[in-house]
Parts: structure tokens; C-alpha cells; sequence
């Protein structure tokens, strides 16, 4: 009798599946891939996303548009490009005209809500049910874990299937949640890309305290998700957002800013690991196919992987491309430097159009004020940036990592294979010529088709609007 209850079970789940799966996304905000285990951290505590991506599922190549937390959420929830809506900009809000995932999934049936931070717009763009959770300043797990309970129990009232979206503020700065004492300063491995000082390690502690209450909080979600018997037909994701605001991260195009960690538990999948190279416009496609939605042409830029989850290995793109946009950014709303990128899954190129003048971003400022012998305004916290900038002063071999905070080359390439941190530029090498024209090529093409074969001028035009604004 026990194969047949079984065999019957698992029918029973399929069929559940193939008509209605829920959706439950938990979204970080500005952490690192890196920070997780199941990517290789050796000291983060992140013990429930290391298991659920261990059971379930884990995205390899996952790459966002901009490492900024507007126009990721707006790539997101879209499955269109920051080109697109016109979310280049951080602080932006969609063009007119602009659809969500609540466009596609509401007709179907769906409640779909977005609890916690939103930084979208307008409304009319991304009409989700708003649910409020706590300010940044406090541990908003307890408000989100009640909310979401209502949310899940009134949807299953009225007999409909769920979308919902949980946007935690953990590990955004500043950071005031988790549990200190479970890091020690001393003991940390800092990553290569960063320069190890006791700031850095000060900050560290703090950082994972608030990866590890998003742990904390993904764990809770998920059991609540298995009392309530709905998790064999729920998709159950849990994504990093883009780098942390530390130098080398967020606001850039390395590595560190743009790749993304995201693991699910999946049901039916066929699969363990996806490895295709995928960008953040293709998870609202892949969503809406799961629930059913027939893709219309020009609903989304992004492609569904579903079929990947299915166990097909087939490539779902050559490349991805991201942008960085300087302007309208705190502490430089003036400053022109846009950069893009084209990635492969071995190379990455990076092209900074106004390489003569500097980059920087809030948290570069002070550091910058100093080299500049400017007033700096005095600084109650740490500071990353300048304290790798006295470093520096004392030992050579950190100036030209130091130098790169705010002086880039016109073009940069680094090969990911041997130097998977972007530490060593290799477009000089010759070596590599047949690559650079080959990715060069190819970004300046995508560039010319999305309007932006100057992105300098681009940056220009997006000041313009935002002092128009201001008037």
C-alpha cells in the first residue's frame, strides 16, 4: 500500500502545481552574493538560505542592469531593462506605460503584494497591494512574518493563489539589526577585492549581523510556509539584490556590484544548479510562465529559464550588460561618469566613457575630501574608503587599488577564469585582443540598439530632467 499512497501524493502535488503555484520572493538589500555559504563565505552564518539552496536550487551566473537599488527592483518586478523604463538613474520612477508582474498575474487570479521596502514607481507602473513593515532602524522580522501570515490566510479565504514579495532593509546601511556578538572582528576572512583594515573589519561585523537576521528571517518564512501545508506548491526564492555598499560593490560595474545570489526551492524541478547566464529581467517572464501567463511580444526584454529548471542545459544568452549612472546620486547629483559592461561567462568588459574625469559615490566622499584637502565633514562611524586611503600612504602596494576608487581606465578587461576577484586588467595584453574586439564589438552594438552610444551623453540628459524637476 505505500507506493501507491506515494505514487498518489505526488500526484496529487503536481496537479496542485500545474495549476496555481504561489510565490514567495525574499529580496536582500545591497548584499553581497558572496556573503552567503552556499557561495563560499567562510565566516557570514547564513544557515537557512545554505540549506534550502542545498535542497533545492542555486543560480550561478545571475547578473543585475545597475547596482542600485531602484533600477534593480524596477528590473525586477518589470523583467524590463533600466534602459527600458528609464531607470538608469537611482531614484527614478518608470516611463509611462511601464507593466509589472501584478499586470500579468492579477487576471490570473493572483493577489500580489509587496511587503517592506519598495523603492518603485509610480503606482500605476507597479500596482501591487502595499503591505508596511518596520523602519530600517529596527528588526522588522517579526512585522514581516505577522503580515505575511495575513496576507497568505486572506488570500487562501478567498481561495486564490499568492504572489508575494518580502523586501527586507537587512544589510543596508546603516546598519542596526542581528546579533554582533556572533562575529569576531579578528577572526574574519576579508575578500581580496577589499583591503583589510580594522575598519573594514568593524564594518564586517556589523554587515553580517544583518545578512544573518535575513537568515534568520528566510528560515521563519519558510516554516511558516510548511505549517500552513503550502509549500509543495509554493516557489520559494530568495535573492541578494546587488553588491553591498562597501568600495568596489553597489554603484559599480565589477563583479562584486552586479552579480547576484539567488537560490529556491523549486517544486517539480529537475535540476539542482543553473548555470546558464541570466539576468534579473529574466525572472518576472519566468514567473509569469510559471503561473500560467501567455508572453505576449514586448511584455518583457527578459527570457524565462523556466525550461532550465526543467533540465535543459541550452543557453539562454551570450552575454548580459549592465550600467552605472553617477549623477543623481547623494553627494554627487552633478558628477558625469557613466560606465558599462558586457559579461560573458568567462570575461568581463568594462568600458568608462569619461575615464578623464573621477567617479565617486556617498561613500567615497570623505575619502575623496581628503585627497582633494577639502573640509571633510566629521564622521562618528567608520569609514571604509578612508581608512584604506592611510593605508595607503603607508604601504605602496595598496595606492593603485586605492587610485581605482575614483581614476579608471577608458576600457578594462579581466578574465574571470584566473581572476575571478577583477584584480588584474588585461586589456593591454595582447593576449587578449581577439576578446576585447570581440566584447567591445558587441557592447558598442547593444549600446547603439538601446539608444546609448553615448553615455556621457545619456548621464547629461538625465541631470538635465532631473533640474527641470527641481524648478
Amino acid at each position: 500500500m505505500r507506493l501507491p499512497l506515494l505514487a498518489f501524493f505526488f500526484f496529487c502535488t503536481t496537479l496542485l502545481y500545474a495549476q496555481n503555484p504561489n510565490i514567495v520572493f525574499i529580496l536582500g538589500d545591497d548584499m553581497n552574493r558572496d556573503s552567503w555559504g552556499i557561495y563560499g563565505n567562510p565566516d557570514c552564518k547564513t544557515p537557512n538560505i545554505d540549506r534550502i539552496g542545498a535542497d533545492g536550487l542555486v543560480f550561478e551566473n545571475l547578473y543585475a542592469s545597475a547596482a542600485m537599488c531602484s533600477p534593480f527592483r524596477q528590473e525586477l518586478y518589470s523583467g524590463r531593462s533600466p534602459w527600458r523604463t528609464g531607470t538608469l538613474a537611482n531614484h527614478s520612477k518608470s516611463i509611462e506605460g511601464t507593466k509589472s508582474l501584478p499586470h500579468y498575474l492579477k487576471p490570473l487570479g493572483y493577489r500580489v503584494a509587496l511587503l517592506g521596502k519598495s523603492h518603485i514607481g509610480p503606482k500605476q507602473a507597479y500596482p501591487f497591494e502595499y503591505l508596511k513593515g518596520d523602519s530600517k532602524s529596527k528588526n522588522a522580522n517579526e512585522k514581516f512574518l505577522a503580515s505575511s501570515a495575513q496576507f497568505i490566510e486572506s488570500a487562501i479565504e478567498e481561495k486564490k493563489p499568492f504572489c508575494l514579495f518580502i523586501a527586507s532593509s537587512d544589510s543596508h546601511a546603516p546598519f542596526t539589526t542581528g546579533d554582533r556578538s556572533a562575529y569576531s572582528a579578528d577572526e574574519l576572512t576579508v575578500p581580496p577585492y577589499w583591503i583589510d583594515t580594522p575598519e573594514m573589519r568593524q564594518i564586517l561585523v556589523q554587515y553580517y549581523a544583518e545578512v544573518s537576521n535575513f537568515d534568520s528571517l528566510v528560515g521563519r518564512v519558510e516554516k511558516m510556509l510548511k505549517d500552513k501545508n503550502l509549500w509543495n506548491n509554493t516557489i520559494f526564492i530568495v535573492c541578494s539584490e546587488q553588491g553591498s555598499q562597501f568600495p568596489f560593490s553597489k554603484w559599480t560595474c565589477y563583479n562584486t556590484g552586479l552579480h547576484s545570489g539567488m537560490i529556491a526551492h523549486w517544486p517539480t524541478s529537475s535540476t539542482k544548479t543553473i548555470n546558464q547566464l541570466l539576468s534579473i529581467s529574466d525572472i518576472a517572464p519566468t514567473l509569469a510562465e510559471a503561473a500560467h501567463y501567455t508572453t505576449k511580444e514586448n511584455d518583457f526584454d527578459g527570457f524565462s529559464f523556466l525550461n532550465a529548471i526543467k533540465g535543459d542545459n541550452k543557453e539562454i544568452r551570450p552575454f548580459v550588460y549592465g550600467a552605472f549612472t553617477n549623477c543623481n546620486i547623494i553627494d554627487n547629483h552633478e558628477r558625469v561618469y557613466p560606465i558599462r559592461v558586457i559579461r560573458n561567462k568567462d570575461y568581463s568588459f568594462i568600458y568608462n566613457a569619461n575615464y578623464q574625469q573621477i567617479t565617486s559615490n556617498t561613500t567615497l566622499s570623505s575619502a575623496l575630501n581628503i585627497i582633494n584637502k577639502s573640509k571633510a565633514k566629521k564622521k562618528s562611524k567608520p569609514d571604509i574608503a578612508s581608512s584604506w586611503l592611510a593605508l595607503s600612504k603607508t604601504d605602496p602596494q595598496y595606492a593603485s587599488r586605492v587610485k581605482q576608487l575614483y581614476h579608471r581606465p577608458q576600457y578594462e578587461l579581466y578574465n574571470r577564469r584566473v581572476d575571478p576577484y577583477e584584480l588584474q586588467n588585461q586589456i593591454s595584453n595582447p593576449e587578449y585582443a581577439s576578446i576585447i574586439k570581440q566584447l567591445k564589438s558587441a557592447l558598442e552594438q547593444q549600446l547603439y540598439q538601446l539608444g546609448d552610444s553615448d553615455p556621457i551623453a545619456t548621464e547629461k540628459s538625465l541631470i538635465k530632467h532631473k533640474n527641470k524637476k527641481r524648478k
